[in-house]
């Protein structure tokens, strides 16, 4: 090997640097998002060992893996580890160094790990270790062999030696391959006409396609002028005929490699030698993505050009030399290299800003191609994540134009309409996409006639559609239609729980729950919505169960957290509140904008008796949403249960700003201006407003028929309180009062005095009127997508005393007669007030 130069290293270096220094500006794009930022291997919870048993894009590799499997870039390092090693085989007097040896076996499993393609470098230890480390050509090798056949010669020792290291390095690939085909369970990579046209085409237009593919490779490699995200669909059109004048390109491309094969397998030399790993290193590494040998899912992809790209820098370097070399060209060829150089540094430099962005990678894409109409499905879904669904709906469109038989392309119209709720047209393109899809013959698994992502289309519309309620049955029925096309079709059982909880079926919705759950274990939101199942069956303990799996599989699950923490605080198990507190606390961690979980946090420490931390926790809800409903009520009933009346009048005030019909507050509101402001006359009015919203609700009107009591009607108070008790014929209370007032109004009449002597406060006489104000909780709505989440409510009581009346029986009987009645009277009241403190929890 040639000694290793500081400065040239430093030149390439700052080259490359000056290059790409843009690129760090660029977002992520295209495959990024799966390989990367959407990738479940690469988030920190996820054990190391599914890097090995997943592909690049995290699926396991038993399921949808093809050619491309791992980073190109981290196979090439290897690659060239392995083949570096190799050289370092032979020992002195041609001996054989066994620990190099190991390590090439090593690197190219770790090489084949990244890439597939790594495994090709055991071709170029092969090719090095007969034609360059031993010197061989081509025609002493067939003299040698043929002096052997003939019994008139032995074969040397050096070659037995070679022989003995190629064996091992071919028993070390053929043990990879078996690993490899293993792992994938010996089933080959599904793709469609789609991805690779020419892999479902007839003979001979696949294999005059397939050939063709060769040159135009070669070419990107000699002019990348014009370089493309995606070359797959229509972008180079069949080859269907021998007259086809692109054959012609084919014919010199296999003339000129086939001249340069000879050169260097049959002169010796170090020019020939050269040549001939050159040619290795272009045509060995190409040969799994060549199509040649088994479809890949592309036609042509630059990527797979990077280590050929060694081969083709090493063929030009050794050209440019041959050419320097001679004084007359020595100028011209530095001239050239130095254009070389410049002009594919600035082409790099520009290329850069294409990779800027999704919609400027696909929009630079479609300048060089406009007959693939993935280029504009992927321009229509950049400008899909804007929300500019009108430009989007656009792009679409014309992928449909270009490929009228692109199911995706039906089914992004179809969403596009959706999300510009044009529901009608929506409908009408996923009825198109589905016409386009195989007929289904029950029982039968189409997994090698279509791509699984386009089963969707069955998903999509059977979405759209469940949200007529009179089309569920329909919507069920796509479902099933999926499934039998692929019976592991996890999102088509999904989808179809979540119809049937819908359709009120939780037993079948567990069924499919169950089904999903055999074909992906470790999928938190699947025993979210598993749980949800169990609330629905009424099943709180194994709803419970479920949710905590799915915090076991996800601790961070976000809605698996609230629920659960809701589930516990309803079971109403002292022991599960502060479990039910620490996930809530986790939850807002993870969600600190949503007021719902320190509402929640609120209502937890009023069930405890927390009010100052319940205050804090309503007040950060109420911040955070302004309108919060329930936030709002609970704390004014907070504050009138803490004696602290006057401050929750400015809370019912904003309350009943955003919601003048919420009664609760009105009646709260009624009864701190009775009791604390003594303004009747206020209360009146939110009584009255309540009767208007709804004129049976009997709290309301039995408070309204305390304020005629306060405001010294008698009669209309006993009217009212007749009324009330037809409202409510069973309420004892309403009974009891209508009594005291009716003995009231009895006593007065045999008077000539004001039936209230001034100075008293008014009501009626020794008992508690009922204004119960429950708890009011924000019921949580439940999405109809993968994850569902609960309903919750939570009740707490609060009897209001709204007045007493300390005025005393005027002496109408019998001094005798009233001190009787006035005994049995303060004897009945008080056995009432210790009832009603024992109901109250006092």
């Amino acid at each position: 090997m040639a000694d290793i130069n500081l400065k040239e290293v430093t030149l390439i270096i700052g080259v490359v640097a000056a290059c790409y220094w843009n690129s760090l500006f660029c977002g992520f794009v295209f495959d990024d998002v799966s390989a990367i930022l959407d990738n479940k291997d690469l988030h920190p919870s996820t054990p190391l060992k599914t890097l090995f048993q997943n592909d690049f894009w995290g699926t396991p590799m038993s399921e949808v893996t093809g050619v491309v499997g791992r980073a190109e870039l981290l196979s090439s390092i290897f690659f060239l580890a392995a083949f570096l090693s190799y050289t370092k085989s032979k020992g002195p007097d041609n001996s054989i160094v066994w620990t190099p040896i190991a390590l090439t076996v090593f690197l190219v499993a770790v090489a084949t790990l990244c890439k597939e393609q790594g495994i090709t470098v055991v071709g170029i230890c092969c090719v090095y270790e007969v034609f360059i480390a031993q010197g061989y050509t081509l025609p002493l090798l067939c003299t040698t062999a043929g002096q052997f056949l003939r019994g008139k010669g032995s074969i040397p020792f050096t070659m037995l030696q070679t022989l003995i290291k190629l064996i091992v390095l071919m028993f070390s690939t053929l043990l990879l391959v078996v690993i490899r085909v293993q792992v994938i369970q010996s089933q080959l990579p599904v793709f469609t006409r789609f991805d690779n046209p020419a892999a479902v085409s007839p003979t001979p237009t696949r294999q005059l396609t397939f050939n063709y593919l060769l040159p135009v490779n070669a070419w990107l490699l000699l002019n990348p002028s014009e370089l493309c995200c995606d070359w797959t669909m229509g972008t180079i059109p069949l080859i269907e005929s021998f007259l086809d004048i692109r054959n012609l390109a084919t014919f010199i491309f296999f003339c000129f490699l086939g001249a340069l094969g000879v050169f260097g397998l049959r002169y010796p030399g170090n020019s020939s030698k050269t040549v001939l790993m050159a040619l290795c290193l272009m045509a060995l590494p190409f040969i799994p993505a060549s199509n040649l040998f088994f479809p890949v899912g592309f036609v042509v992809a630059e990527r797979v050009l990077y280590v050929p790209s060694m081969g083709f820098c090493i063929l030009v370097a050794h050209g440019w030399q041959k050419i320097s070399n001679k004084s007359v060209l020595k100028k011209l060829s530095w001239v050239c290299l130095s254009m070389v150089i410049l002009t594919h540094a600035l082409k790099t430099l520009h290329r850069n800003w294409d990779w800027e962005s999704e919609y400027t990678l696909f929009m630079s894409a479609l300048k060089v191609n406009k007959n693939n109409a993935k280029l504009w499905n992927n321009v229509g879904h950049a400008l899909e994540n804007e929300k500019n669904f009108e430009r989007a709906l656009k792009y679409f469109l014309q992928a449909t134009h270009v490929q009228p038989d692109d199911i995706g392309a039906h089914m992004n119209v179809g969403r596009t309409y959706k999300n510009l709720n044009r529901t009608k047209a929506a409908e009408e393109s996923y009825m198109t996409a589905k016409s386009l899809m195989p007929q289904i013959i029950p029982g039968k698994k189409y997994a090698a006639r279509i791509a699984p992502n386009h089963l969707n289309v069955y998903i999509n519309l059977a979405n759209l559609i469940r949200a007529n309620e009179s089309r569920l049955e329909e919507a069920d029925q796509l479902y099933r239609q999926a499934i039998s096309m692929r019976p592991d079709f996890k999102q088509a059982y999904i989808s179809r729980g979540e119809l049937l909880l819908k359709m009120n079926k939780p037993v079948k919705a567990k069924e499919a729950y169950l089904k999903a759950l055999e074909l992906d274990k470790n999928n938190a939101d699947l025993w979210y919505n598993l749980a949800i199942v169990h609330i629905e069956l009424k099943e709180p303990n194994e709803a419970l169960k479920n949710f905590n799996h799915a915090l076991e599989l996800n601790p961070k699950h976000k809605l698996a957290l609230f629920n659960s923490a809701i589930l516990m605080q309803e079971s109403g198990e002292v022991k599960l509140r502060p479990e039910a507190r620490k996930r809530l606390l986790s939850y807002v961690n993870e969600e600190p904008l949503d007021a719902n979980g320190y509402f929640n946090l609120g209502m937890l420490a009023m069930d405890d008796k927390k009010d100052t931390e319940a205050e804090m926790w309503m007040k950060k809800a109420i911040k955070l949403q302004a309108d919060f409903r329930s936030a709002l009520f609970n704390l004014a009933l907070l504050y009138s249960q803490t004696a602290k009346e006057l401050m929750a009048l400015p809370i019912l005030e904003e309350l009943l700003r955003y919601y003048p019909d919420h009664i609760k507050g009105l009646i709260l509101k009624g009864d701190i201006l009775m009791n604390q402001k003594k303004d009747i006359l206020g209360a009146k009015k939110c009584f009255e407003k309540i009767l208007e919203m709804d004129p049976s609700n009997v709290q309301g009107k039995h408070n309204l028929c305390v304020v005629y009591f306060e405001e010294k009607d008698l009669l209309k108070a006993e009217r009212c309180l007749v009324e009330t008790l037809a409202l409510a014929p069973h309420e004892e209370y309403i009974q009891r009062h209508l009594n005291i007032v009716r003995d009231k109004i009895s006593s007065s009449s045999f008077v000539e005095q004001p039936v209230f002597p001034a100075g008293k406060t008014s009501g009626i006489e020794g008992d508690k009127i009922p204004t119960e104000n429950e708890k009011e909780i924000k019921s949580k709505p439940r999405p109809i997508q993968i994850i569902k989440t609960s309903d919750n409510k939570s009740q707490s009581k609060s009897n209001k005393q709204l007045g007493k009346n300390t005025d005393k029986e005027t002496p109408h009987k019998t001094t005798k007669e009233i001190k009787e009645i006035e005994k049995k009277r303060v004897a009945a009241l008080k056995r009432l007030e210790e009832i009603e403190r024992i109901l109250n929890g006092e």
